[in-house]
């Protein structure tokens, strides 16, 4: 089993946008087109609440509230429980699910999700749960980095940010060159 990919895909429902089922959908990679295909209007408010749960797991890693995260995964893992199963059209399409046969497309995309992100975090450890820094995006990452130091979800955010923050620093260096002949002027001469 790919734990990554499960632990990947709770970091794309989080980062979804859930206004309709169209929006849930687009949530669901091409290898999982029959969960495109079958999730119903009853699953868009299960996926909502889950939504803010693993939400709160990834503010709980990146606030260092370890005990917090683990909590919340394991009350998901007993909502969304994992039950491996083996399946395939043929005998070289083995594969396995996390759910039982039969289980809704919630069921088995929640399951997933938590387990992998529960992995992940006894693996990791929650500090590599991430909350993008850039004040506009809020969006969730699982940080890969070699020292645990990434801080942005995107290479977008952190050009934008740096972007920002650079012209700041400009503004705030030209507010202060243009103070300064102002403050020189007030200096009584000798």
């Amino acid at each position: 089993m790919n734990f990554d990919a499960y632990a990947r895909t709770g970091v794309d429902l989080v980062n979804a946008r859930l206004d309709d089922l169209d929006d849930l959908r687009a949530i669901f990679p091409d290898d999982n087109a029959w969960m495109r295909d079958e999730v119903a209007e009853r699953d868009l408010a299960t996926f909502r609440r889950a939504q803010k749960r693993l939400r709160d797991i990834f503010d709980y890693g990146t606030s260092g509230r370890d005990s917090e995260a683990v909590a919340e995964l394991n009350t998901m893992l007993e909502a969304y429980p994992v039950q491996p199963r083996i399946s395939g059209h043929d005998s070289s399409d083995w594969h396995m699910h996390v759910t039982s046969r039969g289980a809704s497309v919630s069921a088995e995309y929640l399951a997933g999700a938590a387990w992998g992100l529960s992995v992940w975090l006894c693996e990791y450890g929650s500090a590599r749960f991430g909350v993008c820094a850039d004040e506009r995006c809020g969006n969730v990452y699982l940080d890969t980095s070699s020292n645990c130091c990434r801080r942005f979800c995107s290479e977008r955010c952190a050009t934008r940010s740096h972007v920002a923050a650079h012209r700041a620093r400009k503004r705030a260096a030209i507010g202060e060159q243009v103070a300064a002949p102002a403050d020189e002027s007030l200096t009584p001469v000798s």
